[in-house]
């Protein structure tokens, strides 16, 4: 019985001591370093809720300057940013993440099966050459928080 009030203890001990260092970890990304995130984009019906998703997260945090953020966009959403039928709502958006230091990258494998070129897609969209998944591989390598709405 002694021995389990021991482990337990220190278990508890352990449990506590990662608490606090996560808490830590959480004020301090609040008190000046810039949290990275990534948001990732496929669905096309959900174009519109990810876009107000990042408006959201820049005004949360107090504008871009807070935040580094990319969108990775492939599949059937990308449809949404060929400049030919983006909606006005869409093109405003997309222009004032591009002027806010957001990345807008657009799968090179989906650019060629939309047969679409970077000049075709609203403007401030870079290619993701070697595909989305893979964009959003490297950006979490360096980082990135991963977020999928």
């Amino acid at each position: 019985m002694n021995r389990r009030n021991i482990l337990w203890s220190a278990v508890s001990a352990l449990g506590a001591a990662l608490g606090a260092s996560s808490a830590k970890a959480a004020t301090e990304a609040g008190t000046g370093n810039k949290l990275k995130v990534v948001y990732h984009l496929n669905d096309a019906e959900k174009v519109s809720f990810v876009l107000g998703n990042i408006q959201n997260h820049i005004d949360g945090v107090g504008g871009p300057e807070h935040v580094t953020l990319a969108l990775v966009i492939h599949g059937p959403a990308l449809k949404a940013f060929h400049a030919a039928q983006a909606n006005p709502d869409v093109s405003k958006r997309v222009g004032a993440f591009s002027k806010d230091g957001v990345e807008l990258a657009a799968c090179g494998n989906t650019m060629k099966a939309q047969n679409v070129t970077l000049k075709e897609l609203l403007p401030g969209f870079v290619s993701a050459e070697n595909g989305g998944v893979v964009r959003l591989a490297e950006l979490q390598s360096q980082g990135y928080l991963y977020l999928r709405p």
